[in-house]
């Protein structure tokens, strides 16, 4: 930072300002201007003068900076210390990590141009061959929309922050997509059909799971019963269920961070909690599985694992990290256990990379299931309760959704035998019936 003054010279009537700064030698330099009659107009004239040499001296240190160079000072100085969620910061690094691989992100900020966005941009919208030579597919809209939001807050740190630039050049960049492609003369299924399961298809499903003895069944099961969401299954505790009055709270879902390494628990994804009531059905399943559980624990012993949170903190974020440690070991202080519900035979807690690839495996393994993802299991769930005569608004309050309309957009996806009664209530009017 330069430093100045101000004083009269002998004889004169103006006053003078100077300030001193580091020359090209590395040495103290200084430099002298006139200022006029009043010290307090002088002294507003050397301030102005030392920010204007500031400046240009951020701007000289930084203009070789590359646009991954400055994505990692925004993660570190813009986006960590924001008061957005965690969730919300580990989406915004995850974006940020797949930029950086990107040839766009070697170039100078300097140099990159709104053309070039987006070219980027467009390359993500409709796909395309990668820097690397391999064949990309197009990712989905709402993604591509964080992608914008989080370049177009880089530069405008760039902007205000740092004083690289002068313009957001992601200002002139827009999201294009391409006109709808259907075959008017297509026949059979809609594009809808297959967004639920049938209960024959959730049966094939669980057979197969229990056969094996696979440990993943336990959250099918709950999802399909209770309509949780994969996180929300995976952060429920034991604490959190009433078996006799079947109801449980959710109030975390678990989560993993690619950029920290850490499978962590934190808030659901609306940040609410919400009561589930749930029937005999679901009951039976939980009061087996806790009974199966306790026999692990005693086959396992000493082995059996107990998992832990542990509270980290990292600038003004705090994440509750998930530990896992057999039973014989002593926990670090500041552990604290957590007793949930979806875990592996030797009690260690269920990742969601784990659920995620066996999804990806069912649908190869069993014929007829189509292209199942877990978040089915919830799709089927709405879809189940509205066409047996559940209210919208019970059921969005039960699924959790901020939104009924987005209770109602799954409800879309209900299987062809529920379309077709709803589509013959007006016979019965036609009939007078």
């Amino acid at each position: 930072m330069a430093k100045g003054s101000v004083s009269k010279k002998k004889g004169r009537k103006k006053w003078y300002y100077r300030f001193y700064i580091t020359g090209e030698d590395g040495k103290p330099k200084q430099i002298e201007r006139a200022g006029t009659e009043s010290k307090a107009e002088t002294e507003r004239m050397l301030r102005k003068a030392m920010e204007e040499y500031e400046s240009k001296l951020v701007i000289a240190q930084n203009s070789n900076l590359t646009l991954a160079e400055v994505i990692d000072m925004w993660l570190e100085e813009g986006l960590k210390p924001s008061s957005l969620a965690n969730g919300t910061v580990h989406q915004y690094m995850t974006k940020a990590n797949k930029i950086k691989r990107h040839p766009l992100a070697q170039r100078k900020l300097k140099a990159v141009t709104s053309s070039q966005l987006q070219a980027y941009i467009d390359f993500l919208s409709f796909g395309g061959t990668d820097p690397n030579g391999a064949q990309a597919k197009p990712i989905a809209s709402g993604t591509v929309n964080v992608y914008m939001a989080m370049l177009h807050k880089v530069f405008k740190f760039a902007i205000y922050s740092k004083r690289i630039l002068t313009a957001n050049p992601m200002d002139y960049v827009v999201k294009r997509t391409k006109p709808a492609d259907c075959d008017i003369f297509q026949n059979g299924e809609s594009q809808d059909a297959g967004q639920v399961l049938s209960l024959e298809q959730y049966r094939i499903l669980t057979d197969y799971l229990r056969k094996r003895g696979n440990p993943c069944l336990l959250a099918v099961q709950i999802s399909y019963y209770a309509g949780l969401r994969l996180g929300e299954v995976l952060g429920l505790a034991w604490e959190d269920i009433d078996l006799e009055k079947q109801c449980m709270t959710i109030c975390r879902s678990l989560s993993y961070s690619s950029s920290r390494k850490a499978t962590s628990l934190g808030p659901t994804k609306t940040k609410k909690t919400r009561t589930v009531d749930f029937g005999d059905t679901l009951a039976e399943i939980l009061r087996r599985a806790k009974m199966a559980q306790a026999r692990e624990s005693l086959r396992y012993g000493a082995m059996y694992k107990v998992n832990y949170v542990q509270k980290t903190v990292d600038r003004n974020r705090t994440y509750n990290d998930l530990r896992a440690l057999n039973r014989n070991e002593v926990p670090p202080e500041g552990y604290i256990p957590v007793n949930l519900v979806c875990v592996r035979h030797d009690g260690e807690y269920q990742r969601q990379s784990t659920i995620t690839s066996l999804c990806q495996d069912l649908s190869k393994s069993l014929s007829g299931l189509g292209h199942f993802h877990f978040h089915q299991l919830r799709h089927t769930y709405t879809s189940n309760l509205l066409a047996n005569g559940a209210t919208p608004k019970d059921v969005q309050e039960l699924l959790g959704h901020a939104d009924i309309r987005t209770t109602m957009n799954v409800y879309a996806h209900a299987e062809r035998d529920s379309k077709r009664a709803t589509a013959r209530l007006l016979d019965k009017l036609a009939s007078g019936e």
